[in-house]
């Protein structure tokens, strides 16, 4: 038994006496102990080696004590164990040396077995899980379908993924066999994860809302769909579309637990557009935590208030920037933890 389940709670629209708090990349470099690591191990040392990211996702619980973990991977793992190259080049980011850019390029492309590609991620869990030892809920997350396709077309990270989203229309079959051989290495991939023991599992759709709402339709929500299906008996599903507000009523009929709302959509807006009647998570805009502390606590208790606490998980609108003062990410969590109705 999870000893504060609050987020489990609050993912079950429970009434709650406040709401719980994580932040989306909690886990990482804004942390001086996670710099510290990052000097001596290369990034994708980091994620495959399960007593460093096992140690890397419990740092900020120790610092801060927030109300759930995450556990500190990336959303390329998955095109890493389909045998696509993934690099991640220093003050440049992720990097695809083979990009994929025609239906030949697809018959390299694999549904690998999860436990051999990937089971460094199901050590760090249970590493994790560890030295958690059940005190709050650990995460499991990965990236939509349609995000990963843009690195793996773009072959880099982008503005607007011009050669990912015109490959989906110039070769649309194509698009849509990658797209699956995607998802269901993904289904695969959070089923173990559950297995392993993460409590909840968040979908990242970081790129959805380069999409025309027709074309998210086709080419992301319909495999998001596939994914909430197959994992929502297992455990919560939590999913979040940067940009994709257009999306969120039919989000809310989908099974998912939860639905992230980045900073662009009001408290008002997404819970109209999503009926009420499930719980949202979000907002607060990470370039916000570059103001003074104070500001942070105001502004984080006006949010509470305008979502309400009960159907409500208290997150960034996307994942916290990485020169933000450590005083003010704790300023952010004290404010939700203080926050009295």
């Amino acid at each position: 038994m999870i000893k504060n389940d609050l987020f489990l709670r609050a993912l079950k629209g429970e009434t709650v006496d406040r709401p719980p708090v994580w932040m989306m990349r909690q886990a990482g470099r804004y942390l001086p102990e996670f710099m510290e690591l990052k000097e001596k191990y290369d990034f994708f040392t980091r994620c495959q080696t399960p007593e460093l990211a096992s140690e890397i996702t419990v740092q900020p619980i120790r610092r801060f004590g927030m109300d759930a973990a995450i556990l500190f991977s990336d959303i390329l793992v998955i095109p890493q164990a389909m045998n696509i190259e993934v690099e991640m080049k220093p003050n440049f980011g992720p990097y695809l040396p083979n990009p994929i850019r025609s239906a030949k390029d697809l018959d390299r492309v694999l549904i690998p077995n999860i436990e051999e590609s990937l089971g460094y991620v199901l050590d760090a869990i249970t590493m994790t899980k560890e030295k958690l030892e059940d005190e709050i809920p650990l995460i499991g997350f990965a990236g939509s379908p349609w995000t990963i396709l843009c690195y793996c077309v773009e072959g880099q990270g982008s503005k607007s993924f011009d050669k990912a989203r015109g490959f989906c229309f110039t070769q649309p079959e194509a698009a849509h066999q990658l797209l699956q051989k995607i998802t269901d290495t993904t289904i695969a991939y959070l089923k173990a994860k559950v297995n392993a023991g993460v409590n909840a599992v968040q979908i990242f759709d970081s790129w959805g809302g380069m999409l025309s709402p027709v074309d998210y339709q086709e080419f992301s929500w319909k495999y998001i769909q596939q994914i909430v299906d197959a994992l929502k008996d297992e455990a919560p599903v939590i999913v979040f579309g940067k940009g994709c507000w257009f999306a969120l009523k039919e989000m809310s009929q989908s099974g998912a637990s939860a639905l992230g709302v980045d900073w662009t959509c009001s408290a008002q807006n997404a819970r109209y557009l999503t009926g009420g009647n499930i719980t949202l998570q979000g907002n607060f805009d990470p370039a916000r935590l570059l103001s003074p502390p104070e500001v942070i606590k105001k502004m984080v208790a006006q949010m509470i208030r305008e979502f309400g606490k009960d159907r409500y998980v208290v997150n960034l609108g996307h994942g916290i920037l990485p020169h933000i003062p450590v005083e003010n990410a704790r300023a952010f969590i004290d404010a939700v933890k203080e926050y009295v109705d």
